[in-house]
């Protein structure tokens, strides 16, 4: 996201001052003055060009072209965002942050360009009902569980007396666990789904029912006790059918399928590079060949 966003910054500059040095009588308009020299708009211009032209022609280039032969409306975007927001929880602004996103317009923009390009390579990917009621049988709804993280078994088995005694998991994991991220928050892990956890951790929260504790669960990390304070019904078939489908088509987009996509895009559009200094912006290096 971070470099995406990043292009597209720089493409809006590059652009602007294109613009900028075609009007002769402003094209050499100074921008700096200092006594060793002036800093025109023609000067900064060619040093964007020369340091970033063809990365940011080719995201305005996509742009442009995506834009016209795909549609994302506000309402995809805002309930991307409301994903996002989901799983991140309390860090949705601090992830902001860390991608150089002044606000969460600014992030719509960034992943209304990502859509249409996701749109763009799920064109042509086909997957059958069966394997979408295969992915449905098998999948798995999120779980909320909280957790008291130690470094060994003799800890875990005191920690699991006093609560069997009475005492509250949220107060333990403030004393006891070793896990920083959560400990404060009385252990509170919040929702997660398969995959997202140690698998000796997953297999046994995912067995637990609601407001149950566990016995000490070892995992790579030392070893947990677990308490499950929620489970998501699995809902119908027919309301997870699209998102399962999806699923299973981003499945089978990479790098290089990407790559195909938007030289067919491009050569569609009947791309002409005028600035033979920006020819490489509808040029494609061959990707990496997965192993």
């Amino acid at each position: 996201m971070k470099k995406l966003l990043l292009s597209l910054t720089v493409a809006a500059g590059v652009i602007g001052l294109s613009a900028c040095s075609g009007d002769n009588d402003s094209s050499s308009e100074v921008l700096v003055e200092t006594k060793a020299g002036n800093i025109t708009k023609d000067e900064l211009y060619e040093s964007m060009k020369d340091k970033y032209g063809e990365q940011a022609l080719q995201e305005l280039l996509f742009q442009k072209v995506l834009a016209k032969n795909y549609k994302v409306t506000d309402k995809e975007v805002d309930a991307k965002v409301a994903e996002l927001k989901k799983e991140l929880g309390d860090n949705f602004e601090l992830v902001l942050q860390q991608n150089q996103l002044k606000d969460e317009n600014e992030l719509k923009k960034v992943l209304k360009d990502q859509m249409l390009m996701e749109k763009a390579a799920l064109k042509d990917v086909k997957v059958s009902e069966e394997d979408v009621k295969k992915s449905y049988e098998n999948y798995k709804p999120e779980i909320k569980a909280s957790h008291i993280l130690v470094k060994d078994e003799k800890t875990a088995q005191e920690v699991k007396k006093k609560l069997d005694g009475g005492a509250k998991f949220e107060d333990l994991a403030k004393e006891y666990s070793q896990d920083p991220g959560s400990a404060a928050n009385g252990g509170d892990l919040g929702f997660f789904g398969p995959g997202k956890m140690d698998p000796a951790f997953e297999e046994a929260a995912y067995k637990l029912e609601a407001g149950k504790i566990s016995e000490p669960v070892k995992s790579q990390f030392g070893f947990h006790i677990i308490k499950v304070t929620e489970k998501k019904e699995k809902e119908s078939y027919d309301k997870m059918k699209d998102k399962l489908e999806n699923d299973l088509k981003l499945a089978q987009v990479d790098a290089n399928k990407i790559q195909e996509v938007m030289k067919r895009e491009l050569k569609a559009a009947d791309v002409e590079i005028k600035d033979k200094d920006l020819k490489g912006a509808a040029e494609f290096p061959e990707a990496p060949t997965q192993q």
